[in-house]
């Protein structure tokens, strides 16, 4: 193993120079972890366990811590071990591994070994334990627990005779049913010997009140036991009071699960506070919560049945007052049926529905000639609306009607079309070109084609116009030019007088 460096404190002078020896964090990381390896080795840690993470490799990474400090832990899966599923979050374990450090990131870590539960939780585990091995042999099946005698007289009793449980049991007992006698069998119910006390009392009781000391059958069923005589106790109570964990683990015993189970006579299992269950309260026919409440359930038979007889009296007042009651709804029922069915009674109904018969006639016949009254009315409106006369003078009504109306739409007919006649020929006369002759103008045309000479261009020397005045017409040649120049015929020969027309 390599030696540390030294520091300046290992010299003595001042001025001399410290001898280095520079680590890579591989070279201190490995060496670390060699230490913890040799000096330490496998060790025991208790602490509760948190951050519990299972990888899809089955490697198992979580941490144990107290108050003052953490420790990562590693559990792999190829390792050979028990109780596994005891790592829980939040569960105190015992665990036995070794000491390493992961070098990837320096950190050290137990590789675990060996898991344990601590205090409580050991007995926990060994709790749960048997309890799923009496269940899969059906100590705790539901259709073989057994009912209880509603009037117990005497009872056995398993528990300390100088506990508190007792106290309470015969206080609860003698205030509710004074008469209900208890048989002790007195025997510790804390320590080590106590589960086998408590087995030898239940079958004790059960030789004493019935000469078996058990009755055996198989793990799945309950026999039924013909006794020659009926047994000296009704039932056993299993009871004490409460108390941590180690104190009621005489009844998580499988020693005495096996003598309740097998007991010939009924078992009631009250031990402990509310909370807490045993083995043997899942075993016996019934659990009580505590064993004031086994005492309560145990004589509720006769304490209700005493109210009962208490109430009895206004009971059967109430009964005999709601029974004749009844009878005289029945009597007044029967009267009425009576009254009902008498023969006068039936003979004055058959009157009166005669009555209202011969009322129901009369008045239909009234409604029916009422009825007949108006047809006949109706028809006679009817022919005297299709008389041959009236509706020749109604035609005749009609055709004076639409003659007058065909006149007189005739007429205005004829007025509109006027209207618009003299409105077109207004019009036509606005636009006429003889009104613009009228005002002194004139129209020049060309005399071959007849077309309107809007331009001195259009004038050709030697061309026959026409022009048109308001009241005639007049013929015309041209002589000149634009220029003013007369043409070659028009020089040698005079023209003659323009003709005049109209």
């Amino acid at each position: 193993m390599a030696r540390p460096a030294k520091t300046l404190w290992d010299f003595g002078g001042q001025g001399a120079k410290p001898e280095r020896k520079i680590w890579s964090v591989t070279e201190l990381t490995v060496t670390v972890r060699r230490l913890l390896e040799k000096e330490l080795g496998l060790v025991w840690v208790t602490g509760e366990v948190t951050n519990l993470r299972i990888q899809s490799s089955g490697h198992m990474y979580f941490t144990v811590k107290d108050a003052g400090a953490q420790l990562s832990c590693v559990l792999f899966r190829g390792e050979a071990m028990a109780h596994r599923d005891l790592l829980k979050d939040g569960q105190k374990v015992v665990l036995n591994g070794g000491l390493t450090v992961y070098e990837p990131r320096g950190q050290y870590q137990l590789r675990v070994l060996a898991v344990e539960l601590q205090g409580i939780g050991a007995l926990q585990a060994a709790f749960e334990r048997l309890k799923q091995k009496l269940l899969a042999e059906g100590l705790f099946a539901t259709e073989i627990k057994r009912p209880l005698p509603r009037f117990p007289a005497r009872i056995g009793l398993v528990t300390s005779s100088t506990g508190a449980a007792i106290r309470d049991i015969l206080h609860v007992a003698g205030r509710r049913n004074p008469s209900l006698e208890f048989l002790l069998l007195p025997c510790r119910v804390q320590g080590p010997e106590a589960a086998g006390e408590i087995a030898a009392a239940i079958a004790g009781l059960n030789y004493w009140a019935t000469g078996l000391a058990s009755r055996w059958s198989d793990a799945t069923q309950r026999t039924t036991v013909a006794l020659a005589a009926p047994p000296k106790l009704d039932l056993i109570l299993v009871s004490r009071g409460g108390g941590s964990l180690e104190d009621l683990w005489a009844f998580n015993e499988e020693i005495v699960a096996r003598a309740i189970f097998n007991s010939v006579l009924p078992v009631v299992s009250a031990v402990g506070h509310e909370i807490d269950f045993t083995i043997s309260d899942f075993v016996a026919d019934l659990r009580a919560a505590t064993p004031s409440a086994a005492a309560e359930i145990l004589t509720e038979g006769v304490f209700s049945s005493r109210a009962w007889v208490q109430q009895a009296p206004v009971q059967l007042v109430q009964m005999a007052t709601r029974k004749l009651a009844q009878a005289r709804e029945r009597q007044e029922a029967l009267q009425g049926r009576l009254w009902r069915t008498h023969p006068r009674r039936r003979l004055q109904e058959k009157w009166q529905r005669l009555d209202d018969l011969n009322a129901a006639l009369g008045k239909a016949t009234r409604q029916g000639m009422r009825a007949q009254l108006s047809r006949c009315q109706a028809a006679r409106l009817r022919l005297g609306l299709l008389n041959p006369a009236r509706m020749l003078q109604r035609a005749c009504e009609k055709l004076l009607a639409l003659r007058k109306r065909l006149a007189e739409r005739t007429s205005a007919t004829l007025n509109r079309r006027q209207m618009r006649l003299h409105h077109a020929a207004a019009r036509l006369q606005l636009l006429s070109p003889l009104q613009v002759l009228a005002r002194g103008y004139s129209i020049t045309m060309d005399e071959h084609t007849r077309e309107v000479i809007r331009e001195t261009s259009d004038i050709k020397p030697g061309r026959v116009i026409r022009t048109k005045l308001a009241s005639g017409e007049f013929r015309s040649v041209a002589v000149k030019d634009l220029a003013g120049n007369a043409p070659a015929a028009a020089k040698a020969n005079k023209l003659d007088e323009p003709e005049l027309f109209s």
